[in-house]
């Protein structure tokens, strides 16, 4: 049996293990991709203070300390189902029932998708999918392209593909539906994208940002946004387009694009067609938490953290004995802030598994304030109000408690 076992192997999933094997813990980390980073492994983009970040490199960062510190780390294993025991876990995989005395779920976040007419075509794919091509496997996603939905996730990995080498022609607006009501609304996504202005290469984009995020002023600025969009990049941005549909018979071949109101309402008679091989939708993050619910985790909806989060307090434990969470099953965040939270899971559930643990408890409190000025200093927020949603789902541990 071991000590813990940890249900993923991202950053968050990894950082874990190691805080637990430096306190002698038997530790198994699973995770069912064919190798260890999760989504890290896809990322790069430069630091607003010129330092590029480089997610292969902190991966391997990361895998070199488990390795030294001889964290049993196994990919290919989907779990399916955790069974609390009385003193113990029980979870069921692919590869057989791993048994151990405590439970870690660190599986991240999944993609939410935005329904566009012509979506199924082959070329058609999530931006996180394009990510991963681009940066993990090398893959090159096509020749020319389009990225549907204006966001903080969209704009870092757009980015990326550009540096790739790859021909991104603009990011723009879904058509406005049901699903889409919030992603497709101008001055939305304008709140969005002012909080990432600052990564513009332009001086005019940072300045004017600061004046865009007053409410009024942004209102106008939705109003009279340039047809030809703001170029970022030396790609346009546009919030008064969007893409209404994706055309091709075997593939995508092109994209229908029209002019929108400032309220996201289509303007007739504005349809152009542009010519593309591939499309990338951008619809947001939600955590993956569906493991946390199969084993008695009460949940909780909270904005701020990307949808229904389970509850649990600033150490990553839950209200059920013996399982804890890190990472972006808690809250969409960067992956800083996310392995930052895996050393305060991993001292939090070695504090309960070891009695002499003063050094422990100190460890802790310095781990938990480290998550704190991790998300200070993050040049990328997901969501601006990020720190009231933490202090609404650590208000809810209490109250179950």
């Amino acid at each position: 049996m071991y000590d813990v076992l940890i249900v993923g192997a991202g950053p968050s999933g990894l950082a874990a293990g190691i805080a637990c094997r430096e306190n002698d813990l038997n530790v198994k980390i699973i995770d069912e991709f064919p190798q260890a980073g999760g989504r890290l492994l896809g990322q790069l983009h430069e630091e607003p203070n010129g330092e590029w970040w480089n997610g292969i490199k902190e991966t391997e960062k990361l895998l070199d300390k488990a390795k030294d510190l001889n964290v049993d780390i196994s990919c290919h294993i989907s779990v399916y189902h955790i069974e609390k025991l009385e003193a113990s876990f029980k979870t069921h995989t692919n590869k057989g029932v791993f048994s151990s005395k405590k439970v870690l779920i660190a599986t991240g976040a999944a993609e939410t998708a935005a329904p566009i007419p012509g979506w199924t075509l082959p070329g058609v794919m999530s931006i996180g999918a394009a990510q991963v091509m681009t940066n993990v496997h090398r893959v090159r996603v096509g020749n020319k392209g389009i990225v549907v939905g204006v966001n903080v996730l969209s704009a870092a990995i757009t980015r990326e593909l550009q540096l790739a080498g790859i021909d991104v022609h603009s990011m723009a607006l879904p058509a406005m539906n049901i699903v889409t009501e919030d992603e497709a609304h101008p001055d939305k996504v304008m709140q969005n994208l002012v909080r990432i202005a600052h990564l513009a290469p332009s001086k005019f984009i940072r300045f004017g940002s600061n004046f865009a995020k007053i409410g009024l002023i942004r209102k106008l600025v939705v109003k009279f946004f340039p047809k030809k969009g703001i170029k970022m990049w030396d790609m346009p941005i546009h919030l008064r387009k969007a893409v209404i549909e994706i055309n091709g018979t075997d593939k995508v071949e092109s994209v229908t694009m029209a002019t929108i109101s400032s309220t996201g309402k289509l303007i007739k008679g504005t349809e152009k067609t542009i010519p593309v091989d591939f499309v990338c939708i951008a619809g947001g993050l939600y955590p993956l938490a569906e493991l946390a619910s199969v084993v008695g985790c009460p949940f909780k909806y909270i904005e701020e953290l990307g949808g229904h989060v389970p509850v649990h307090n600033d150490e990553m434990e839950t209200p059920v004995s013996g399982v804890y969470v890190s990472g972006n099953i808690t809250g969409i965040e960067s992956a800083k802030v996310a392995r930052e939270q895996g050393t305060v899971a991993g001292l939090s559930i070695s504090k309960s598994l070891i009695s002499k643990n003063r050094k422990i408890k100190k460890q802790l409190k310095k781990a938990v304030r480290n998550v704190e000025k991790t998300r200070e200093a993050a040049s990328i927020q997901f969501h601006p109000e990020i720190n009231e949603g933490r202090k609404k789902v650590h208000k809810a541990f209490k109250e179950i408690n």
